[in-house]
């Protein structure tokens, strides 16, 4: 089989289970995807530039990096604590067993739980903690969505350059 078919079905993989990742907390989505396009940069099929290659580089850090900051600035936004948003991410966790709605409603679930743990059982202020966590859960998970559907559409783009 020749290597640049190879190279090119590794980096469609890669931007596949970065995709997956987006939603997976244990993936890395953003920097799986941008292996993809390093992958498909060393294809002759695919005509990723070096520029292109260090700019999506620079948004799957920075988007990684982002993914991690807005959950906790929106739980502290909204009152929550660091409980509030280590309950969202055991929630989507297995949320994802659940299903579609699972995913969506798990987070929200596991914030709010965690949060109730955090406070020992007292419920003042903890809906809108759990919603800060659940809002900054969704905003990273958006970018990381957005980040790696971008690498995905470049990918497919170089094939027809």
């Amino acid at each position: 089989m020749n290597v640049n078919l190879i190279l090119a079905i590794v980096a469609g993989l890669l931007l596949v289970i970065g995709f997956l990742g987006t939603f997976i907390p244990v993936l890395p989505g953003a920097p799986l995807g941008w292996l993809g396009l390093l992958a498909a940069f060393f294809s002759e099929y695919c005509k990723i530039s070096i520029a292109g290659l260090i700019i999506t580089g620079i948004f799957a850090v920075a988007v990684s990096v982002l993914d991690n900051i807005f959950p906790i600035l929106m739980t502290k936004k909204f009152g929550g604590s660091k409980t509030a948003v280590t309950g969202s991410t055991i929630g989507l966790i297995i949320g994802f067993f659940v299903g579609p709605v699972g995913i969506i409603l798990g987070p929200f679930a596991g914030a709010l739980i965690g949060e109730l743990i955090h406070r020992k059982g007292e419920t003042e202020g903890v809906f809108k903690a759990g919603l800060g966590a659940f809002v900054g859960f969704l905003t990273g998970t958006g970018l990381k969505i957005i980040c790696v559907l971008g690498f995905i559409w470049y990918y497919i783009v170089s094939f027809i350059k």
